[in-house]
């Protein structure tokens, strides 16, 4: 990837200033897509390691081909040490390897305010602005995919006017800060899912969050809900979007765990199933393993007495076969 971006500097600098300046990508052209080949798989995901750790088990040979090497995105927040250094390095080696990362930036102030399994996130508006420009100038000018706080416009139910204004401030510096750094990266604002949010709502939560400023935005982040459930609410949100103001965006579904569908339940619920795993198209723009399987939502469900984001492996094996 290297290679051809210096072949493409080369190729400039022979030509006219004029032309040159004519022929060069604005930096919101740029397609990670087509500068990369094919979807990084994350050497260190919690399916990875836990397979790693247990050659012995019965359950590790199907969890290692239907799981561990399947592209799946990983989550930064609080937990990644100094964020620059943590995503600067994810997506540098999968640059070294001319593959795509998918990242998931997960540390807004007051994140899961309402739900409360995934609560947490940076201590202020401040801080959350300082940590997210970091996360931006790790990725810098390296391709990636980036999902913008998942469940954030989501999760509106119990907050004041004054919260959510905030809430939609700190996204917007947030695309704002990508847009600025990280050239090369889409970045998908979430858009939680179709059993939270009529389109209509949806649309206008985007707007005031910047969604404009976004490459697209992410659905199904974490649920259950199938592909053509999102990818019809993605049309109708799109379809208020232009209605509204004027512009559309394309967007991207969390397939990792919608094999079945979804039972009305969305915190560790039995019976679901692995979806189609990361590739491009699909009925929208990509169809992407946002959340790994097997990974808990909380202490619930088939999760019971676990915390979020704990690797289960006998909740990703039955994940595998449905049960």
């Amino acid at each position: 990837m290297r290679r051809r971006l210096l072949a493409l500097v080369a190729a400039l600098s022979s030509l006219p200033l004029p032309l040159a300046l004519a022929a060069a990508p604005s930096a919101h052209a740029a397609d990670p897509t087509t500068m990369t080949n094919g979807f990084y798989v994350d050497p260190d995901s919690s399916a990875k390691q836990w397979v790693a750790a247990n050659p012995g088990d019965g359950r590790a040979p199907a969890i290692n081909a239907s799981i561990a090497n399947t592209p799946t995105a990983r989550w930064f927040g609080s937990w990644s040490g100094t964020i620059g250094t943590a995503t600067g390095a994810y997506v540098g080696a999968a640059d070294a390897r001319d593959k795509l990362p998918i990242l998931v930036a997960y540390n807004i102030y007051n994140r899961d305010y309402c739900g409360g399994h995934s609560g947490g996130g940076a201590s202020s508006p401040s801080a959350y602005a300082n940590w997210i420009a970091q996360f931006a100038g790790g990725v810098a000018d390296r391709p990636a995919v980036v999902v913008l706080e998942p469940d954030s416009l989501g999760d509106y139910d119990c907050m004041t006017q004054a919260q959510i204004d905030e809430r939609e401030g700190m996204l917007t510096g947030a695309l704002a800060e990508f847009n600025r750094q990280a050239p090369n990266t889409w970045v998908y604002l979430d858009a939680g899912n179709p059993a939270w949010a009529s389109a209509a709502t949806m649309a206008r939560r985007l707007h005031e969050a910047g969604v404009r400023q976004a490459h697209g935005f992410s659905l199904n982040v974490s649920n259950y809900l199938t592909t053509a459930e999102n990818t019809a609410y993605g049309k109708a949100v799109n379809s208020e979007l232009a209605a509204r103001y004027g512009y559309t965006k394309p967007f991207v579904v969390d397939t990792s765990r919608n094999g079945n569908g979804s039972d009305g339940q969305w915190c560790n619920p039995s019976g679901r199933r692995i979806g189609t795993p990361t590739q491009l198209g699909g009925g929208a723009e990509m169809l992407l393993w946002i959340k790994v399987p097997g990974e808990s939502d909380g202490d619930c469900g088939a999760g019971t007495g676990s915390s979020a984001g704990q690797f289960l492996p006998e909740v990703a094996y039955k994940m595998i076969h449905g049960y």
